[in-house]
Formats: structure tokens, sequence, C-alpha cells
């Protein structure tokens, strides 16, 4: 059964990466948005 474990990990350490990355574009995009308006 550590294989579940071990997947499950890997799987929420990748869904937590993808997240960050997603989050870090949205902040520069809102920031060049910001930047452009002014």
């Amino acid at each position: 059964m550590w294989y579940f474990t071990w997947i499950l990990g890997v799987s929420l350490a990748v869904t937590l990466a993808v997240l960050n990355g997603m989050l870090c574009e949205a902040r520069e995009c809102a920031l060049n948005k910001i930047d452009k308006e002014d």
C-alpha cells in the first residue's frame, strides 16, 4: 500500500506546483495590466 501514499503525495505536489505557477502568472499579468493603464 506504500505506492498509494507515494502516488497521492506526488500528485499533490504536482497540483500545488501547477497552482503556484498559475497564481504567479496571474499576478504578473495583473501587474502588467495595472502598469499599462497608468
